[in-house]
């Protein structure tokens, strides 16, 4: 920001939403619309444009989307904060969107009471994520973790760990996989005690599970 006022481009494919967000942040005497659009396009091209300190994009329009437009927008190195509107519940798209260079996240259905403060907090380079996105954030940032660990124990595996381990969670039985891999049904079973030990699996049920974690097979 280089001026006490908060100059904010609305993109949004509903006139009358535009209109809605327009009066909220009208009644706030630090902040001015200085312009609108109806797609993500178009948004991306005022921006460049017009250089505003935020935009307030919706998550859903035609013929470029909210998440798209944030890509093109990060990448062009633009300094204008993105805020994210959507009128769905928080999901796993959060993560990806603030990742992807958002720096806050609303529902619409909050857009009456929350707009302006959160319209504020990007400007001035806070990122703003309402307590019921937070949940889906912390949870999803678990998830992530939790994954980054498994796919740790799993790049210490041999190449050949790594067959059998796919083998087995599709169901195959150690004289199916020695077939396969031209190796003795003793010699799967050796592999299988190794990759128990270093991935800390029992049954099969856990194999599945391991694999369906880290896209080795399909659900």
């Amino acid at each position: 920001m280089t001026s006490d006022i908060i100059k904010v481009v609305l993109a949004d494919d509903h006139t009358v939403v535009r209109a809605g967000l327009k009066a909220v942040l009208g009644a706030a005497k630090d902040i001015h619309v200085i312009g609108e659009v109806g797609n993500g396009r178009d948004a991306v091209a005022m921006v460049q444009r017009m250089k505003p300190d935020v935009l307030v994009m919706d998550l859903s329009m035609e013929p470029m989307d909210g998440a798209e437009a944030t890509k093109q927008l990060v990448a062009s190195g633009t300094a204008t904060k993105i805020l994210i509107l959507t009128m769905h519940s928080p999901d796993e798209a959060l993560i990806p969107l603030l990742e992807s260079g958002a720096s806050g996240f609303l529902e619409k259905s909050a857009a009456d009471r929350e707009l302006v403060d959160a319209v504020r907090a990007v400007a001035h380079g806070d990122t703003y994520i309402q307590p019921s996105a937070a949940r889906v954030l912390a949870g999803g940032f678990r998830k992530r973790s939790e994954q980054s660990d498994e796919r740790s124990r799993f790049e210490k595996l041999t190449d050949r760990e790594r067959d059998v381990l796919r083998y087995v969670a599709s169901g195959y039985t150690a004289p199916e996989i020695g077939e396969e891999l031209f190796i003795s049904p003793k010699t799967v079973d050796t592999y299988k005690q190794r990759i128990g030990q270093k991935l800390r699996l029992a049954h099969r049920s856990e194999y599945v599970q391991f694999a369906l974690k880290l896209g080795l097979l399909k659900e």
